[in-house]
């Protein structure tokens, strides 16, 4: 996964992270500036999910996405 493709479209992107992820404000999404570590925290903290969950959610997420 190069994840490099999230932080370089993220102000595109972050409409699609708030389709999958609705409890995250725009403030986070603002914060989390496309660094997936601060979005698995940030998804982790609103639905107190476990990291494993949280990583494999991240991970079909970004498998769905059209590039």
């Amino acid at each position: 996964m190069d994840w490099n493709r999230v932080e370089g479209s993220w102000k595109q992107l972050k409409g699609k992270v708030k389709e999958q992820w609705g409890k995250l404000t725009d403030d986070d999404l603002d914060v989390i500036a496309g660094k997936r570590d601060q979005l698995e925290g940030k998804i982790q903290e609103r639905y107190g999910y476990q990291k494993e969950q949280t990583k494999k959610e991240v991970e079909n997420w970004y498998d769905r996405q059209s590039w």
